[in-house]
């Protein structure tokens, strides 16, 4: 099996090391990732100048690795066209959650939804990013367990994971949805000028069998996601 595997946060994060590890237990593995971080693009993809695709100098065990001067959605597009016969892609690890509405503008998702657009099985991964690096070590066991299940035992589609920093197990959810979570606090900088930063609240709490309430009780989230948007009880009723 041919996976490619990339990520928002750049080709030097240590998430997409420990997941291109994981992944040569169940295929060969190429990375393919931004050369510098692209957190929170969305699904952007480069159109106005040339992309390059340059050896990576981060050196990977036995992993072919490149890095792209463009954002997740561009290293599948350009991944996938190097390699027509790749069957999975896997983005991540992340750092931070992708849960309930962060999904919407998630670089490291959009890659995986990029995957399922060109006819690809994508997932993508992420877990807590805190004061202290993620232990990937205490992680490994249940995350290996989740990728077996979604590579070899799911039907194509676009599956988004999310790990709390110590797993107690795996649960299927849906999206959380609620009113979104992010608003603009202002600052000043040394100089006197002033700036903004673009943060998030925190929410009501979770509905049982949502992504956010499952990594809040422990679980890694496994949430299949598809591409139509389509309001269908409102489009049901403008066509009554």
């Amino acid at each position: 099996m041919k996976i490619l595997v990339t990520n928002d946060d750049g080709i030097y994060s240590p998430g997409i090391a420990e997941l291109a590890r994981l992944a040569t237990r169940f295929g060969d593995v190429k990375i393919v990732a931004p050369d510098v971080e692209q957190s929170s693009v969305s699904h952007a993809i480069t159109h106005a100048r040339p992309l390059f695709l340059k050896s990576s100098n981060i050196k990977f065990e036995n992993i072919e690795a490149f890095r792209v001067n463009g954002t997740p959605a561009d290293c599948v597009s350009l991944g996938t066209h190097l390699d027509s016969n790749t069957e999975v892609v896997l983005s991540g690890i992340n750092y931070g959650f992708n849960i309930g509405n962060a999904i919407w503008h998630s670089g490291t998702l959009a890659a995986a939804k990029q995957a399922v657009l060109l006819g690809i099985k994508g997932i993508a991964c992420s877990t807590l990013a805190g004061k202290k690096e993620p232990d990937f070590e205490r992680m490994s066991d249940y995350l290996e367990k989740t990728l077996f299940q979604l590579i070899n035992h799911t039907e194509f589609g676009l599956y988004n994971v999310n790990i709390p920093p110590e797993p107690k197990g795996i649960c299927w959810t849906r999206q959380s949805v609620q009113f979104y979570d992010g608003r603009i606090v202002p600052g000043m900088d040394p100089m006197g000028r002033k700036h903004y930063w673009h943060t998030i609240v925190p929410l009501e709490p979770a509905e049982e069998g949502t992504d956010r309430w499952a990594v809040e009780q422990g679980y890694i989230s496994i949430t299949p996601l598809r591409l139509d948007l389509t309001n269908e009880a409102a489009l049901s009723k403008q066509l009554k």
